[in-house]
Parts: C-alpha cells; sequence; structure tokens
C-alpha cells in the first residue's frame, strides 16, 4: 500500500521502518526540519523494559496532594479547567486502583518487552549506533516505605517473567559504584538487569536514514490541516502544500494526535504531559553513573549517555505549553548532584517536551472507525523503551497480519 505516517519521532520513524520492511510505499510528514526534534529530541535516555509502570496507580491521588508542597515535586498541576483536561484527569483517577494498575502494568510489560526483542532485530539488522547501553536500570529507593510499596511492581514482574533483583545498599553499590559517596542516602534498590539506554535523538535519525535507503520519502517542514475522508475512509493528507494521496494514514503525531482524529469522531484521551531534562558532560567518570538511575523520591531518571549524563523526569500537567521553569531546572540539578556530586550543572542543556499520555499509561495502537487510518501514539514517558515494539505491531495490524502478542487491548475501542 502506499502509506503515509503524520509524524517523525521516534514512534513514527521505527513505524516507517518496519512498513518499509514489509513491503509498503511509505512517506512521512513533519513540521520540523529534520527527525526528533520535537519530544524524541532529549528524552531520559532510559530503555526501560522492566522498569515501566502507569503513572496511575494506588495512592497518587494522595500523593500528588502531598507533592503540590513539595519544592522538589514529581508531579506539577497547572491546568487549564477545559473539558478535554479534565476528562483526561477523571480517567486518570478512575485508574488508581490495584486492579486496574495490575492490568495495565501488565499490558505495558508485554509491549515493552515484545519492544526489547524488537530492538534487538533492529540493532542486529541495521548495526547503528546511538550510545547504548545494556546494564538495566536501578531504582533507588531513599526510605523503606518506598522499597515496601515495590512489592506490588515485584510481583508484576514476576507474574510476566521479567528478570529482577531487589537489592541493599550495597547491591546498589555493586551494580553502580559511585554511589559509595551517598550510601547513607538510600535504602535499597529494584534492579531490572535487561533494560538498556542510549540516546533517541541519535538512534531516530539513524534509523531515519537506514528507512531513507530502504525507499521511504520523508517531507520537512510540513503542516498538516487535516484529513481527507471519504465515505467513511481515509483517502489522504492535506497539508499546506496540498493533497497527498494515500492507501492508510498512521497518526503517529504524538501530544498533538486527538487534536487532528477529532473531527473525524475518533475521542482519544491522549494528553500533553510535560516533562523536562538536562543534559550534563561528564566531568569525572568516577562519580558518573553506569546505566540509569531512577530516584524514585523525585521521580527523576539519571542516565549516562557516552560523555553525558542526561537528566530526566517531572510530570507539568499544563497543557501545550513548552515554557522552561526555572523551579524545574533546580530539581532536576538537586536529584543529581545529591546523588552524584562533583558534575557541573552550569555548562547543561535543559529541555523541556511533551509527552503524550494516556490515562492508563497504556499506548494506543490499531485501526480506528476511519478505514485504513491507523494510531501509534499515547506512550507517555515510555515511547523511546516501546517504540520498536509498537512499530513492529503496527505494521502487522496495517498489513492484516496476526501479531506475536496480544493487541486488542492496546487499540483505542478500548475506552468505549
Amino acid at each position: 500500500m502506499k502509506i503515509t505516517i503524520l509524524g517523525a519521532g521516534v514512534i513514527g520513524v521505527t513505524s516507517a521502518y518496519y512498513l518499509a520492511k514489509a513491503g509498503h510505499e511509505v512517506t512521512v510528514l513533519d513540521r520540523q526540519p529534520g527527525p526528533a526534534l520535537e519530544t524524541s529530541f532529549a528524552n531520559a535516555g532510559e530503555v526501560s523494559f522492566g522498569y515501566c509502570s502507569p503513572w496511575a496507580a494506588p495512592g497518587i491521588p494522595q500523593k500528588a496532594l502531598k507533592w503540590l508542597f513539595m519544592e522538589h515535586a514529581p508531579l506539577i498541576l497547572r491546568p487549564k479547567l477545559d473539558a478535554a483536561t479534565l476528562s483526561w484527569m477523571l480517567k486518570m483517577l478512575s485508574n488508581c486502583t490495584s486492579e486496574r494498575y495490575a492490568i495495565n502494568k501488565s499490558r505495558m510489560l508485554r509491549l515493552a518487552d515484545y519492544s526489547r526483542l524488537a530492538l534487538a532485530e533492529v540493532r542486529m539488522d541495521t548495526n547503528i549506533d546511538y550510545d547504548q547501553r545494556m546494564q538495566g536500570t536501578l531504582q533507588l529507593f531513599r526510605t523503606q516505605a518506598q522499597l515496601d510499596a515495590s512489592a506490588k511492581d515485584v510481583k508484576a514482574l514476576a507474574a510476566d517473567g521479567i528478570p529482577y533483583e531487589v537489592l541493599d545498599p550495597d547491591g546498589c553499590i555493586r551494580v553502580e559504584p559511585a554511589l559509595a559517596h551517598v550510601r547513607d542516602k538510600m535504602v535499597g534498590g529494584l534492579l531490572t538487569p535487561k533494560d538498556e539506554t542510549g540516546d533517541c535523538f541519535k538512534f531516530t535519525n539513524a534509523l531515519a536514514d537506514k528507512a531513507t535507503s530502504m525507499g521511504v520519502t520523508f517531507r520537512w517542514g510540513v503542516q498538516i490541516k487535516a484529513l481527507n475522508v471519504e465515505a467513511g475512509e481515509v483517502k489522504g493528507v492535506m497539508t499546506d502544500t496540498g493533497l497527498v494521496a494515500s492507501d492508510a494514514v498512521v497518526v503517529a503525531l504524538g501530544s498533538y494526535s486527538p487534536l487532528l482524529v477529532k473531527p473525524y469522531g475518533i475521542d482519544l484521551p491522549v494528553y500533553p504531559v510535560k516533562g523536562y531534562s538536562l543534559t550534563i558532560p561528564i566531568v569525572d567518570a568516577a562519580r558518573a553513573p553506569e546505566s540509569t538511575v531512577m530516584d524514585e523520591t523525585y521521580k527523576i531518571a539519571i542516565t549516562r549517555l557516552g560523555d553525558r549524563i542526561r537528566v530526566g523526569g517531572m510530570a507539568e500537567i499544563s497543557g501545550y505549553t513548552n515554557d522552561l521553569g526555572q523551579a524545574r531546572r533546580r530539581t532536576l540539578e538537586h536529584s543529581v548532584t545529591d546523588l552524584f556530586p562533583g558534575g557541573d550543572v552550569s555548562k547543561a542543556n535543559f529541555w523541556s517536551g511533551l509527552r503524550p499520555m494516556t490515562p492508563d499509561g497504556t499506548p494506543v495502537i490499531g485501526g480506528t472507525k476511519v478505514r485504513n487510518l491507523f494510531l501509534n501514539t499515547g506512550h507517555g514517558t515510555l515511547g523511546w523503551t516501546m517504540s520498536c515494539g509498537s512499530a513492529k505491531v503496527l505494521a502487522d495490524i496495517v498489513g492484516g497480519r496476526r501479531a506475536d502478542i496480544e493487541t486488542k487491548d492496546l487499540a483505542v475501542a478500548r475506552y468505549r
């Protein structure tokens, strides 16, 4: 088929790669001058196949109230009181039960573990480099209450056969030797050894080059205006340069996906939850992380990417805003300097991006009520982690093939 993909972040580019690999004629449209220049540009760098959990979890409403009064809060509420925001927040709160958490986390683990295999396949087939490391994620607990609360995650990991290890402080230092300088600040950790790290921007650009060599056409600086839908079937995309005729269209526009599909009767509960990051040059390798350390207190990931440290996190509910609040920078600086003292944060690059979050944490992948219109969006904080698996699943769905994993509960129809 002649397929048009909307969006050239990591989700759009991996979708293009797998659809081209399946023999389709693929065109990718994006308003930016190149790949991965929005949410995929400077994310936390963690590829967390084991450490993936819904933000909607038991106890989150109570924690959110406490976070409102924290100086370095992981959740910041500056919501606009519009119907879409209120609806999304209510749906998220309805998922903050033990039963829903278990269901949603199981879905996420299924897709993430499948994506682990797909990423390894892409790496083997393309031989691309993106500062990758395969040394796991260490979820670091500063309090006994955090360690005790991890039992629900351990249960979910065990149920899905995901390797893990619960560590005491000495075990944490064995995995991340630089933490020896702050041994008194932790009570333990949860290691998911199959997790990886890597620069999403480098990966996406390298894979876009590979996709181009496979025949994919990338059109940059194109403004997407609307879909061309006739008799319930998508026929193409209206842009500022004219109509792009298509046999099928894949919407991979992240947080902007619901705005495009709403006029066609598709209620896509994806909301822009802003995250922030710092990219810091490594001054002393002995005081830098080996892989990813997830600071559970502040929900901030500290990741080694080659000769840099990427510090990413926080969730700000403030609509489609991309301002860089200095208070958020101070939170990132506090977390990294508290656990890995000695770095020069004055030389850091500060960034923010809009993560496309669903109320249940699970992405939306599959077809819609409009024939030949497909979605691959809503990955929240885990777009990099789930990108290859999501793209492979999507390519199977578009091609009418049975995917290797269950996909029915990933479709937008689950929100009806």
